[in-house]
């Protein structure tokens, strides 16, 4: 189902949660600078285009075609009167249903292609009728659908393999020669955290810890970083009462205008505007 005119009120609705967040975005003009991303993301369009760029492969993606993005991934994405559904899920939501369904050996990978699925774009529309319509009990619907597609995700495209050097942490999926200095950034969002800082709680020098980090994340520590505050910033606005200000302040940005520059390039939107079109938790 294709909405190519979609009401003003709803070009933009964000569901958050601590393990799923859900967006939708419709737009004349959309451009999302690189982005790192941190947890499992399924992406569906809805009507147009989008090309992206994960690492540095280029996909399109058009509807009713959707494409799955592995933790640390760079992704960069443009298109024109194109409207999507962007779904975020934490690793550890992922591997616990993966493990439930007895499908998980160690780590879950998908295809890097944009994937032909009616069915994933019919539980992505069904999103959009709760995101767009202001009805009792749509947070709960939104968690059921976004299970129902994980699930499905599961089903009918992931792989499992082994992996010596990924593994589950506090902080999300993540290879373990990195772990600590990842933890680090979570743990230290309000600190200015310079490289070398970073690469001493990986024990290694900064030429390879720069290095192997981007390997392995596809992005620069400062633009990881940057994401794992855009995220948790996204998480304030939604569940805190606290004024832009202070969440910048949370987050490691010692003024407003300086957070809503990098929240902005994250996201597409300022944190007062995200906040204005966020569902409410009931």
């Amino acid at each position: 189902m294709s909405r190519s005119n979609p009401p003003s009120s709803a070009t933009n609705k964000f569901f958050v949660s601590s393990d799923l967040s859900v967006y939708y975005r419709w737009a004349k003009q959309f451009q999302w600078q690189v982005q790192v991303i941190s947890d499992y993301a399924v992406v569906s369009v809805l009507s147009g285009q989008l090309d992206c760029r994960l690492n540095d492969q280029i996909i399109s993606v058009s509807q009713p075609q959707s494409l799955i993005i592995e933790p640390h991934t760079s992704v960069e994405a443009s298109g024109k009167n194109v409207e999507f559904l962007f779904l975020t899920l934490s690793a550890t939501l992922l591997i616990d249903h993966a493990l439930a369904m007895r499908l998980s050996k160690s780590t879950v990978t998908f295809q890097k292609e944009a994937i032909d699925d009616r069915r994933l774009n019919e539980l992505f529309t069904s999103f959009v009728a709760e995101l767009v319509d202001d009805k009792p009990g749509k947070d709960i619907v939104i968690r059921a659908v976004a299970e129902q597609a994980l699930v499905h995700i599961l089903r009918n495209h992931s792989t499992t393999r082994r992996s010596d050097e990924l593994e589950i942490s506090r902080v999300g999926l993540v290879d373990r020669r990195i772990r600590r200095s990842v933890e680090l950034m979570h743990a230290q969002l309000d600190q200015d955290l310079s490289l070398r800082t970073l690469a001493a709680a990986s024990y290694l020098s900064t030429f390879h810890f720069a290095r192997l980090f981007k390997k392995l994340t596809g992005a620069t520590p400062h633009n990881y970083l940057a994401a794992i505050r855009s995220t948790r910033a996204q998480l304030l606005l939604a569940e805190t009462d606290l004024s832009i200000t202070q969440i910048g302040a949370r987050v490691g940005y010692l003024s407003a205008s300086h957070f809503t520059k990098a929240f902005r390039s994250a996201t597409g939107t300022t944190p007062r505007e995200f906040r204005k079109a966020l569902i409410s938790r009931e």
